[in-house]
């Protein structure tokens, strides 16, 4: 699949190859009906950095997935190794949607998903070329993984689609000192093939339904939430965080990130203490 950017100053071919995949229905599922990827090329700004963003548009009922997928999904990944002059790439993830499918939590965004991007440039004041891969999971009847390869000069004038950068970039959680956290404690003890984490977070209620999402700095780690559970101000969540070793080892808390969800709202809360 080929899509031509629709911004003059900025051009964009993406590549979408996936395993073939059947519908309930019998039918083939093309990647071209359900997904379409581009590059909103943003603007750059007085500090030298681009903001930029990767847009993904689903057909109506599918999704896709947050950073970290939850039970049952694919988790992205987003490669930029092949750019120029890039020297750091921060995403800012909108407040995703919790999705209970079968007894499965799964964690992602329908709809259009709009993800902003902060380029950092190597050379200040010259183009910024976003080169690399996005794999993506698509699911609705079925799931399916997305491969898509992107290739987008960013020009240092550049200023095209701000207004749905700048939405999505209101869309995102608060920060710990916004949602009123007021202290973070993590009780780690070993499992036979891992670690048993205990968070408790003191801080106002984010709405019903809190759903409390443990990272840690190790991607490969398969975190399992075993309970999370409200009791006045405190929200406390145990999770078993399981290394592809199969064995304990040494969990720095200040490298926990913890998200709380609910009612459309998330809190971003990095780090927790002892305790």
């Amino acid at each position: 699949m080929k899509l031509k950017n629709a911004f003059l100053s900025a051009c964009l071919s993406v590549m979408a190859l996936a395993t073939p995949a059947v519908a309930q229905s019998g039918a083939p599922v093309s990647l071209e009906d359900v997904a379409q990827i581009d590059v909103l090329p943003g603007w750059r700004d007085a500090s030298g950095t681009h903001m930029a963003a990767l847009r993904v548009r689903l057909a109506d009922g599918w999704k896709t997935y947050w950073r970290s997928p939850g039970e049952a999904g694919i988790p992205p990944s987003l490669d930029w190794r092949g750019s120029g002059n890039l020297a750091g790439v921060t995403f800012h993830w909108p407040v995703p949607e919790v999705f209970d499918t079968a007894g499965m939590r799964t964690i992602g965004y329908s709809g259009d998903l709009v993800l902003p991007m902060t380029l950092t440039p190597d050379m200040v004041g010259q183009p910024i070329k976003l080169k690399g891969k996005v794999n993506l999971g698509v699911c609705k009847d079925i799931c399916m993984p997305m491969d898509a390869r992107i290739s987008v000069t960013l020009p240092v004038d550049m200023k095209s689609a701000a207004r749905p950068i700048k939405r999505a970039l209101r869309a995102r959680p608060d920060t710990a000192s916004e949602a009123g956290l007021r202290r973070a404690t993590c009780q780690v003890e070993p499992i036979a093939d891992g670690l048993r984490l205990t968070a408790r977070i003191d801080m106002p209620r984010v709405g019903q339904g809190e759903v409390v999402v443990v990272e840690t700095a190790d991607p490969s780690l398969w975190v399992n939430t075993l309970s999370t559970e409200r009791s006045g101000k405190t929200l406390t969540t145990v999770a078993e965080l399981v290394p592809t070793s199969g064995k304990p080892f040494l969990l720095n808390r200040s490298d926990v990130r913890l998200t709380v969800l609910a009612a459309g709202r998330g809190v971003d809360i990095r780090g927790c203490t002892g305790g």
